[in-house]
């Protein structure tokens, strides 16, 4: 089994440290990731300045791999067509510090490289845990590494990924697996203004997640529930439903 591994939060980070020893024990694995964090990148990639690209090896120099100055989407385009000799058979991401749930899919660097290995022809699994405090990223690390042999055996569908929430509880406090729907999250987002050491403005955002109410089979109701959150996604955004109604204005 041959997997190219990345993320959005770097290749220091922790979970994608985790991540790549647990799936060593199932294949061989190729490590392309950003040399920084690149969180809600999305499927931005570059187009107008140059893609940095350097060995990198661990702390112990038993992990090495490719650390590159772009985006989540430039780290598997560049694998995919210039680092990689042969087309492996998975493209994971992750474990993001932190949930992709609902509609932060949207935004998600973790999600869409796991969206550029699908528009590839590669299934792809995006992994996030529900936390930005816990780094005990095991439980997350053994699922994926379970997951993909049991795709390997049954394969996905093309244009498909499959985006993975796992809760921050050890595997015993885990309920379960859920196979979800996206729901919705949203965030009332403030913009603080603030001033440079030039008297100029500039604006740093936050906010907070606003509770919604969400469908049973959502995976904002299965994360909350202590379940892993499996999400099948494909990438067609076309409203089917209403293509006849557009063509009867006859515009």
């Amino acid at each position: 089994m041959r997997i190219l591994l990345t993320n959005d939060d770097g290749i220091d980070a922790t979970g994608i440290q985790v991540l790549w020893q647990e799936l060593l024990k199932i294949g061989e694995v190729v490590v392309v990731a950003p040399d920084a964090e690149r969180s809600a990148a999305s499927q931005a990639i570059t187009v107008h300045s140059p893609i940095r690209v350097d060995k990198y090896c661990a702390s112990d120099s038993r992990l090495c791999g490719w650390r590159i100055g772009g985006t989540p989407a430039d780290c598997v385009k560049i694998a995919l067509e210039t680092l990689v000799s042969a087309t492996p058979d998975f493209v994971v991401s992750g474990i993001n510090h932190g949930p992709n749930l609902g509609t932060d899919v949207l935004y998600s660097g973790t999600v869409s490289a796991a969206i550029e290995g699908s528009l590839h022809g590669i299934p792809s699994v995006a992994v996030s845990l529900d936390s930005w405090k816990s780094s005990d990223f095991k439980p997350a690390a053994e699922f994926t590494a379970k997951l993909l042999q049991d795709i390997f055996q049954r394969s996905l569908p093309s244009n498909t990924l499959l985006n993975v929430n796992v809760p921050a509880l050890s595997a015993e406090q885990i309920d379960g697996v859920a196979i979800t729907k996206l729901g919705v999250r949203q965030y009332a987002n403030v913009f603080e203004p603030r001033l440079d050491p030039r008297g100029r403005t500039y604006y740093w955002m936050g906010g907070e997640v606003v509770e919604n109410v969400n469908d049973a089979d959502s995976d904002i109701v299965a994360i909350n529930k202590s379940k892993i959150s499996v999400t099948p996604i494909h990438f067609d955004l076309t409203n089917y439903g209403i293509m006849e109604t557009l063509k009867s204005w006859k515009l």
